[in-house]
């Protein structure tokens, strides 16, 4: 594992023998702001799964975060900002611990862009593996940890703006997802090259 503080760039010899070995480039956002655009559906969609869950668990309301009948309450603090880092944190760490062998593989990077956290992998992945990649982040902050959260008394505002902003964060993950989903066929091979996704069949 290495940690950059920007995202590796494609290699452009890795990309003609790639496809000249038969992988399959994926139809994919050509940046990031791309990617954060063609997301903005998802982001929505996420947040109203994520608030139905905990609707169902808990309670939500408006007020909580400091929507009044007649005024706007915002109070940004030094602990809102160092929850906001370890959200992050949490965040790129779920994607980091499902890449097999991720301490060891010298193919696998983590870092910071002006976008946020990334973790990306070089390394060859079944689709099943890729997907669990992608979307577990998700699925444990914003779907499970709040059925939990409540179970055991824990969710308060703090956590629950904290799985909103995740489920808001998540839908670039959510577009991958369906990308993934419906271009690479069941029992491919994933491989990137830096930003660049391609799947195969191996025989």
């Amino acid at each position: 594992m290495k940690i950059l503080n920007k995202m590796p760039k494609s290699d452009d010899d890795l990309h003609k023998d790639l496809l000249k070995n038969g992988w399959t480039y994926l139809k994919e956002p050509k940046n990031s702001m791309q990617a954060i655009l063609l997301s903005s559906p998802f982001m929505i969609i996420a947040v109203i799964i994520s608030i139905w869950i905990i609707n169902i668990t808990s309670s939500l309301s408006l007020r909580e975060f400091g929507f009044g009948s007649d005024s706007i309450t915002i109070a940004i603090n030094i602990s809102s900002i160092v929850w906001l880092v370890i959200l992050l944190l949490i965040h790129e760490v779920l994607h980091l611990i499902f890449i097999p062998k991720f301490i060891h593989s010298p193919k696998t990077y983590i870092g910071l862009t002006v976008f946020g956290g990334y973790v990306m992998t070089e390394e060859e992945l079944t689709k099943s593996r890729y997907l669990l990649i992608t979307l577990a982040p998700f699925l444990i902050i914003s779907i499970i940890s709040p059925i939990l959260l409540s179970l055991f008394g824990m969710l308060n505002t703090t956590l629950k703006f904290l799985i909103l902003l995740n489920s808001m964060g998540s839908a670039v993950d959510i577009l991958t997802f369906l990308l993934i989903m419906k271009q690479v066929p069941n029992h491919a091979i994933i491989k990137s090259n830096g930003p660049n996704t391609y799947w195969n069949i191996h025989k």
